[in-house]
């Protein structure tokens, strides 16, 4: 019998890489709980990645660009491996425009993929987002990492 979430998995960009991110940000929140500044969770998020071997850009800042003229920048929170983007919230609910936010940063970095983790409830919440280009692949039930 075919295994279809494993399917599923293997069709998902860095696949491995989103699984233990979000294996760091669980420990995160099982240790410190809720109810702390999102700089205390990246913060927290940054050490963790960092002990598991991971490559993590904390501070890197991106120019948008229209016409030609600069006209704004931004700093994601966390960039691993170069390859994925971590936005990191504290609220009550994650909103269309938090994943708004995510894809923007992938548009103008032309990094692939996105995870936005809330640390505002006392259970993880996160979405995977891909760049606008990229067309992930047409799943009826998306693993959600």
């Amino acid at each position: 019998m075919e295994d279809r979430g494993q399917d599923r998995q293997d069709k998902l960009l860095y696949t491995d890489l989103t699984k233990t991110i979000l294996h760091c940000c669980f420990e995160v929140i099982n240790t410190l709980g809720v109810g702390f500044l999102e700089s205390v969770y990246r913060n927290s998020l940054l050490i963790a990645l960092l002990e598991n071997g991971l490559r993590v850009n904390s501070e890197r800042c991106f120019e948008v660009i229209f016409h030609g003229r600069k006209v704004g920048q931004f700093i994601p929170d966390l960039i691993v491996e170069n390859v994925v983007i971590v936005e990191l919230k504290v609220t009550e609910y994650l909103l269309r425009e938090h994943q708004a936010q995510l894809i923007n940063y992938l548009a103008v970095t032309d990094i692939q993929v996105g995870l936005l983790v809330n640390f505002g409830k006392k259970k993880l919440e996160y979405k995977r987002a891909y760049h606008p280009a990229y067309h992930a692949p047409d799943l009826a039930n998306p693993v959600p990492f």
